[in-house]
């Protein structure tokens, strides 16, 4: 029935639901899959952040591998000694890793940190083991002789020799001693790896730390048995780990190792005189 320019629709055919579109020939089904989005981080990750046996790498490798099309050269041999891609391995650590050979230093009778880190020796925690002793003892030093000076009641005058002298004492001990070891072990045919030797004398230090710390008692003969204790561990720590591979190095192996452990007492002795000792 029409009215006007509307057309009326019969109630009758209008009641009831709406009757469902057949699917056409063309018609496309969607069917969704099961989502692993619960499983964070998905089993494949690799890397010590998500649990898995391998160390973190970077996602992209553009310190250590040219990229296609770039014009810079492959580096090889000698020039790859002055990329950062070659220095990569050797920061590939955690907090667990470190703290793992830190606790091992202070354990010297064990002798099983350079089997542990033959694999994975790292440049990591040697770096900031000395520069922090670095900063502690000039830090402490400082503190001591000012307190040494007030008890007095004479004038301090501060010494930035402390920071000089002990940035070239640590950093010049861990890197100079173990490349003068490498070529004598090089030439007794017993040679070792030149990074795991950096990173036996930088964990080597960290004794020194806690007895840097120890040395604001002001009574000498704690001073004095503090720094013995200390240079003690440190050469006993570095001797029994290299005691075994230096004995291929023949009949003088025995000689080797006592100047290893004689050398690392030097270097406490020289802490006490020097750090340890406080004159006003």
């Amino acid at each position: 029935m029409m009215s006007g320019n509307y057309t009326s629709i019969d109630n009758q055919k209008v009641t009831g639901s709406v009757p469902a579109v057949s699917d056409s020939p063309g018609h496309v089904t969607v069917k969704f899959e099961d989502s692993n989005l619960q499983t964070f981080p998905p089993t494949g990750a690799q890397g010590k952040i998500s649990g898995a046996s391998g160390p973190p790498r970077d996602a992209d490798d553009t310190f250590s591998k040219v990229t296609s099309g770039s014009d810079e050269p492959q580096q090889g041999g000698w020039f790859r000694t002055f990329t950062i891609g070659a220095y990569k391995p050797y920061f590939d650590v955690d907090t667990s890793d470190v703290l793992e050979r830190i606790k091992d230093s202070l354990f010297p009778f064990k002798g099983s940190f350079s089997e542990k880190t033959a694999s994975n020796p790292d440049l990591y925690g040697p770096f900031w083991i000395c520069t922090t002793l670095i900063f502690v003892a000039a830090s402490i030093g400082t503190f001591v002789t000012y307190v040494a000076h007030k008890l007095q009641k004479k004038e301090w005058n501060y010494d930035i020799n402390l920071v000089t002298w002990s940035a070239g004492l640590f950093y010049g001990y861990v890197t100079i001693v173990p490349l003068c070891l490498y070529i004598i072990l090089k030439y007794f045919s017993a040679p070792s790896g030149l990074v795991q030797l950096f990173c036996l004398y930088g964990y080597s230090l960290f004794i020194f730390i806690p007895a840097l710390c120890l040395s604001v008692v002001p009574l000498e003969v704690v001073r004095w048995a503090v720094a013995g204790v200390a240079g003690f561990m440190s050469a006993t720590f570095v001797a029994l780990n290299l005691r075994n591979h230096i004995k291929s190095a023949g009949e003088r192996w025995f000689l080797i190792v006592a100047g290893i452990f004689l050398l690392q007492v030097a270097l406490a002795v020289v802490l006490k005189l020097y750090l340890f000792t406080v004159t006003v």
